[in-house]
This record gives structure tokens, sequence and C-alpha cells, in this order.
């Protein structure tokens, strides 16, 4: 069997090229991920532009985060193509491992920030319901004994807004470093494993992939499960606005469930996309092609597009003066604790809640 491993093993066929099929797999996910990473920025820009005074929100990180993975993806496809027909050595050799695994930890990241909120609606307590409200007021009461005419707004907060994390979301940060360590380690070793030594690099690569895809298998399915939990807590709270974000978890959950599920089984079975390039015919050529392109236009490409599609709209534009949370601090305050009803109180803070966070 011939192998098309880093480079042509024959150097007249296509000039040291990617087959043409492959070539044309690579640039068409090219294409995809430009368009999506431009989607990505741009919304971020007019999310940026219509409400300037709040600072790194959830939404914002999101789409920046996502933009970045799949202009990395961009650069990685296009660089495969320049790399292989200019022999690029240092492609073979650990750099091309290294932009490949980039925007896949990347994406691993955005969508474990996005299970850490989830995580954290489902496990909230009313306990934990009351603290925020108070201390929500506890903020509104100090900001109204600033000067009348000084607008209770932070200079310094304006300008470097401090984003709120919570431990799960410390986690994933903590998380996303410790992976992209893991990953330089391995590209060191294939580096090492160029010259004349018992590392074997094409191991280290199936190795390297087998673990990322029951990483990613393992997230599929614990996004379903909290969606589904998400769900089912939503369900309990009647309100139009809830109704839309529940449709939102449930359509997120699926997708996210069968894109990651199936990319993963493909890479496990397949070892794609590191040892890909293995043929004997054109048939091989073109099957390796289409394994290509599913494997990250399902990974990648879908679920990428599909959060930027939930999270299209506009947030509310944030205004100095809320009267409207003076009014909401009133009612929290003013409420009878001891003849109301224990269901009615803990639907109201569940509605509440559901109304101040939504999950997307």
């Amino acid at each position: 069997m011939g192998r098309y491993g880093p480079f042509p093993a024959a150097a007249g066929d296509g000039g040291g090229c990617l087959p043409l099929p492959i070539v044309a797999a690579e640039v068409a996910l090219s294409i995809v991920d430009g368009a999506i990473a431009t989607a990505a920025f741009v919304q971020l820009a007019r999310i940026h532009r219509h409400n300037q005074l709040q600072g790194w929100t959830r939404q914002k990180i999101f789409h920046f985060m996502i933009g970045l993975s799949n202009i990395v993806f961009l650069v990685y496809f296009v660089s495969t193509i320049i790399a292989t027909c200019q022999r690029w050595i240092c492609w073979v050799h650990g750099c091309g491992f290294v932009l490949m695994a980039s925007p896949q930890i990347l994406l691993l990241a955005s969508f474990l920030l996005l299970l850490s909120f989830w995580v954290d609606l489902c496990h909230q307590t009313n306990d934990e319901d009351e603290e925020d409200v108070r201390s929500h007021r506890e903020a509104l009461l100090d900001s109204t004994k600033t000067k009348p005419g000084i607008p209770p707004v932070n200079i310094r907060q304006r300008c470097c807004p401090r984003i709120q994390l919570g431990s799960r979301q410390k986690f994933v940060i903590l998380v996303l470093v410790l992976s992209f360590v893991v990953m330089f380690a391995f590209a060191i070793l294939i580096w090492v494993g160029r010259g004349e030594n018992p590392i074997d690099s094409s191991l280290l690569k199936r190795v390297y992939l087998d673990v990322f895809s029951v990483v990613v298998l393992v997230l599929g399915g614990a996004q379903a499960c909290y969606g589904a939990l998400l769900f089912s807590k939503m369900s309990k709270v009647r309100s139009e606005t809830v109704s839309t974000e529940k449709r939102k978890v449930a359509s997120l959950a699926a997708v996210s469930l069968m894109c990651f599920s199936s990319s993963a089984i493909l890479a496990l079975v397949t070892n794609v996309p590191v040892l890909l390039y293995w043929y004997s015919t054109d048939a091989d050529i073109i099957y390796n092609a289409v394994i290509l392109f599913v494997y990250y236009f399902l990974g990648s490409s879908v679920p990428s597009g599909f959060v930027l599609w939930i999270m299209r709209d506009l947030p509310h534009r944030q205004v100095v003066e809320r009267p409207t949370e003076s009014r909401v601090v009133t009612l929290f305050r003013e409420r009878p604790s001891t003849t109301q009803d224990p269901q009615w109180r803990t639907a109201v803070t569940s509605s509440n809640k559901a109304l101040k966070s939504s999950p997307i």
C-alpha cells in the first residue's frame, strides 16, 4: 500500500502536492470556516456597538472563541495545502500538529464553558437564589447613595470591565490551559521523534487523537444530559421568554450530542485526521477526502454555526438609570415571608432567576 504520509511517496504524481479530492475537501472546509469566523466577529462588533457599557458578557466570549477557533481552522487547512507542496519539514514534525490541535481545544473550551453555565443553573438552590437577590439589593442600595447628577458607573470598570467568573468557569480555564500544555508536550515529543530514537511520532498522534476523541464524546453526552435536565426545570416556569430559551437549550443539546458523538466515533474508528492519507487506489483517496470533510464539518463547523445562530439576537441596551430594578427590589423587600405559600415563593424565585440569567 502506498502512503501519503507527510509528503507524496512519488515525486512525479501531482508535483508532490495533495491529491485533488483532498485539496477540494480542505478548500471547502476553509470556505465554511472562513464564513463562520467572519460572521462571529461581525456579530461581536455589532453586539459591542449596540451596548458599549457592558464588558465581556457571555455572548461576547462565545462569539470571540468561536471566531478565533474557526480562523485557526482556516489557517490550518490553507497551510496544509501549501506546506505539502512546499515540503515544509517543520510541518510534519510538530508544527502541523499544533495548528491542527489548537482550534479543536478552543472549540472544546467554548462548549465546556457553555456546559459550566448549564451546570450552574441546574444545581442552584433557593438559598443561592435569595442570596443573589440580597446581594443585588445591597448593590442597588449602595448605588443610590451616589451624588445626584453623577451616574453610578465606575470609570475603571467601564474601561477595563471585570469578567465575573464562578468556580466552574475557572475550572474551564484551568482545563483550557492544561490542554494546551499537554498538546505542546506531545508536539515536542513528535519533534524529538523525527530522529533515530524509539519515539514513534505516528503513534503519539494516534494516542492524542484517541484521548481527545473520548473527551469530546463525554462532552457531547454531558451536554445532552444537562440540557435535558435544564429543559425539565425550565418547563415548570410559565413564561414566553423561558419557553423560547427552553427550545434553544433542547436544540443545542441535540446538535451537540449528534455532532460530537459522530465526529468522535469517526476519529476513533479511522484515526482522522492524523493518519488520513494512506491510500493505494483513487477510490481510497476519494474515501479519505469524504472522511476528512465529514469529520471537520460535523465536529466543528455545524456546532459553531448553530451556536452563532442561537445567539444571533442582540442584547438589551444597558441604561444608567434603572427604575425597573428598584421596583423589583421593593417587591422582594415588601413581600411577607411568613404568610406566602412556599410553592408560590419557589415559583417566583425560579421565574425571576430564569428570566435574569439566560442559559444560552
